[in-house]
């Protein structure tokens, strides 16, 4: 399955590895990601396809956002992820 925009996907290599990410766009051999908290939406984090693995296909309100090109914001990510990896991202500490 080939990675596309709106999916998660989880980091396998770098100091940011395990965390899930969105696709916010892609270029070429390179993802744009973002989780809302390290990495905002206004400065998403450039990292090759073959760093990262497929989670899941996006699905919800947050990937309906990224898909159709409109303003989404940090907390609608770390909402959404905290859904997939069944923890509570969106606390601070």
């Amino acid at each position: 399955m080939d990675i596309a925009r709106s999916n998660i996907v989880k980091s396998i290599a770098g100091r940011d590895a395990g965390s899930l990410f969105f696709v916010l766009a892609t270029e070429g051999d390179f993802l744009l990601l973002a989780d809302g908290r390290r990495r905002r939406v206004e400065s998403p984090k450039r990292k090759r396809r073959k760093h990262v693995e497929l989670v899941q296909e996006g699905s919800g309100p947050a990937a309906d956002k990224i898909r159709s090109s409109e303003k989404i914001t940090n907390s609608e990510l770390r909402k959404a992820l905290a859904a997939v990896s069944g923890g509570n991202q969106d606390q601070e500490g």
